[in-house]
């Protein structure tokens, strides 16, 4: 079947979105440099940027949580494709005067080279800068080595945490501690019924067969997770997925949680919600205190059916900073 979707010209889709967008919020952000989406009203210098960089076609994310208490830049590559080094330094160099910049990379291939390369430079000219590996997807298995573990939704949180500490005026080296401690406690678990077309050639990411979903593809179709099996009921689904998150993040009782559950494109909100209603019945049931909580899509894979669940284990420092407010365009917390 052919790909339906309001598009034009295939080659200038994200710039055409990146422009949509800032038109849309001009009050929070504004698109530099064509591909790099920075807040309108810039934070004060004596206060540390928090920049990032992911392909686009995964909307709101990642530039839609460039504002107040977020991000200060995200810079967009194409669909589903990493940004090239050259644009991600140009972004680290617009805050070289600021008192710092905490670069934050999803574990994918792309992100991590070009992430790394734009770092290094920085690090030659001087830039003060460090950088977060945000690496949550469990799929390849709780034990896994970080370098096997993708970046999922997890990096919104973490932006949310890390942003309202660098709003708070916190100095570098306690951001880039807090960041790596907030990943070291955070897992996230996807399921696929459905996967997606890619809006420049039309073609399917991977297929499933009609009945049947992956618990643990990633979000750009990639393998590693369970293999194809008999689509189960959200109950069975949401149940099985959350014990394996409670045990990454060695939730016990008493302990405090932040449980999301973020639409990967094409899964409506009725689907959503009764998934969250399991996975919190789970936690409830062992003791384990929800303290934060979305249902909502957060980082998307165009029309993909399916969800990704998150869990966080968060101590009192990372509760004050996720319920700070911010002024995201997809992020508003008063």
């Amino acid at each position: 079947m052919a790909m339906k979707k309001f598009i034009n010209d295939p080659d200038s889709l994200t710039v055409e979105l990146l422009e949509g967008y800032t038109l849309c919020y001009p009050d929070k952000v504004k698109l530099v440099s064509e591909k790099i989406v920075v807040r309108a009203r810039p934070k004060d210098k004596s206060k540390v940027a928090v920049v990032t960089l992911g392909g686009s076609g995964h909307e709101p994310a990642l530039s839609g949580y460039v504002g107040e208490g977020m991000l200060d830049a995200s810079v967009v590559g194409d669909v589903f494709a990493a940004p090239g080094a050259p644009k991600v330094i140009e972004a680290i160099r617009m805050f070289k005067d600021h008192a710092g910049v905490l670069l934050v990379i999803l574990n994918h291939a792309g992100d991590l080279m070009n992430g790394n390369m734009a770092y290094n430079m920085a690090v030659k000219e001087g830039i003060n800068i460090k950088k977060v590996l945000t690496y949550d997807d469990i799929a390849p298995g709780i034990k896994a080595p970080i370098e096997d573990r993708r970046g999922l939704g997890g990096c919104i949180p973490l932006v949310k945490i890390v942003g309202a500490a660098a709003e708070a005026g916190k100095s570098l080296d306690e951001l880039q501690a807090l960041g790596e401690k907030t990943a070291e406690r955070m897992a996230t678990l996807a399921v696929t019924m459905k996967t997606a077309t890619h809006p420049q050639s039309g073609d399917y990411i991977s297929t499933l067969p009609e009945d049947m979903m992956e618990i643990g593809m990633g979000q750009h179709g990639e393998g590693g997770g369970t293999g194809p099996q008999k689509i189960a009921s959200a109950n069975e689904t949401a149940e099985l997925m959350i014990r394996k998150l409670v045990t990454a993040v060695d939730a016990k009782h008493g302990d405090k949680t932040l449980l999301i559950v973020n639409g990967s494109g094409a899964t409506t909100l009725m689907e959503m919600f009764i998934v969250f209603r399991m996975a919190h019945k789970v936690l409830a049931g062992l003791g384990i205190e929800v303290v934060g909580s979305r249902c909502e899509e957060i980082l998307t894979v165009q029309e993909t059916g399916g969800f990704q669940l998150f869990l966080a284990k968060l101590d009192d420092e990372m509760i004050g900073y996720y319920n700070a407010p911010s002024d995201a365009p997809y992020w508003v917390v008063r």
